[in-house]
């Protein structure tokens, strides 16, 4: 099997797990219960990784809150946020392309009478498709926006959002800014000190550790952020997020980031060049083979990349990606957004870029990740272009 949907999730890096293992079975405490030894080393732990994490993005370690992942940190950032800030308005604004994570929060909130404005991005076959500009979200606050939620990297087409000037924005305006970061954290720089998000999402099973654990980043500056909490019991966390800690996922979450970011200069370089062989080697061999998202050398004003180095989106024309999917037993990729595989319908991002059903049906996403190798990427081209012949074949008969 060659695992190319590190987008969905990743497999957990042996020197996490290895990080890990005491706190279940020798230091195996509850942090909350500082009053004996045991408890004081789980509590120790905890504390430590918050530090650790915080160093990593340049916040603050009592701006960390652990949440069991990035759809919990997105529910708490958005409800809590709108919730507790009624008196200032209720109008939200947010991408089209977005994840569910995000626009289902949204969307039960726009039935309870707060007003969600969804803006649009960059088109198809622009080669910034997918980018927002930050003047449409400046177009679109008003005196009673009350938050602001844009994703950093898009987890099926990779463009990177431009956040320092969406941040500028908003705060020039008072508007809170979230950012679901679950597809950036550990894959490219995230500096809250340079840029600043008043909360940030993500997940440690994107960044090669274990699943069930995330953190809420929640800003501690001008103006403090301040939360609704939506899991409520014995006010750990300082209130924000009730419930015992999962010191073992902690531990594994703070290892995990460290990590990616001592390895992220080569890596990130090595999984451009993979990125960019599997594009090459996929338009050789295929006809009608569509890039889905910005363009793989498009970058941004600041000299930045616009895509995560190990996402490739692709549409091959005439064959269903579903059934194609299917077709490549040996090669583990997603049609679509794997946490939207339960709606059979075609990718809402694919579409809010402009794209007729039949090309965001027949996409395929792939996403390169630290266990990959060249070897695969080689493998992968005859597999997908294999396959695609056969179906085509079949479909011309």
């Amino acid at each position: 099997m060659i695992y190319f949907d590190n987008h969905a999730t990743t497999r957990v890096d042996p020197r996490v797990v290895e990080a890990m293992l005491p706190y279940f079975t020798e230091r195996y405490g509850n942090s909350g219960s500082t009053g004996h030894p045991v408890g004081e080393e789980a509590s120790t732990a905890v504390e430590d990784a918050r530090r650790q994490i915080a160093a990593c993005l340049g916040a603050q370690p009592a701006e960390i809150v652990f949440t069991s992942g990035a759809t919990e940190s997105n529910n708490l950032a958005i409800r809590g946020v709108a919730l507790r800030r009624r008196r200032r308005g209720n109008h939200l604004v947010s991408v089209r392309t977005e994840h569910d994570a995000v626009l289902e929060p949204l969307g039960r909130l726009a039935k309870r009478e707060y007003e969600l404005t969804l803006l649009n991005v960059e088109p198809y076959p622009s080669p910034l498709a997918g980018r927002l500009d930050p003047q449409k979200v400046a177009g679109a606050l008003r005196d009673d926006t009350v938050l602001v939620s844009v994703m950093l990297a898009n987890n099926e087409i990779g463009v990177i959002q431009p956040l320092a000037e969406i941040s500028a924005e908003c705060r020039r305006r008072g508007v809170l800014l979230h950012c679901d970061a679950t597809q950036a954290v550990g894959k490219i720089p995230i500096d809250l000190q340079q840029v600043p998000i008043d909360l940030l999402s993500f997940s440690a099973h994107k960044i090669y550790g274990p699943k069930g654990v995330g953190v809420l980043v929640v800003g501690g500056g001008d103006p403090k952020v301040r939360l609704v909490p939506q899991i409520t019991g014995g006010g750990q966390q300082a209130g924000r997020r009730s419930g015992t800690l999962n010191t073992p996922g902690i531990v594994g979450l703070a290892k995990a980031l460290q990590l990616c970011t001592d390895e992220m200069p080569s890596e990130s370089k090595r999984l451009t060049a993979l990125r960019n062989r599997l594009w090459e080697g996929l338009g050789q061999r295929l006809g009608q083979l569509q890039l889905c998202g910005p363009a793989l050398d498009a970058l941004e004003s600041s000299g930045q990349p616009l895509r995560l180095p190990g996402n490739l989106n692709v549409s091959c024309g005439d064959v269903d990606g579903e059934a194609l999917v299917m077709a490549m037993g040996d090669l583990a990729v997603s049609s679509g957004a794997t946490c939207a595989s339960t709606n059979p319908g075609p990718s809402h991002v694919l579409l809010a870029l402009g794209m007729g059903e039949d090309l965001a049906r027949s996409s395929l996403r792939f996403g390169l990740g630290r266990f990959n190798s060249q070897e695969e990427v080689e493998r992968a081209i005859d597999i997908v272009a294999t396959a695609v012949g056969q179906m085509r074949k079949l479909a011309s008969s």
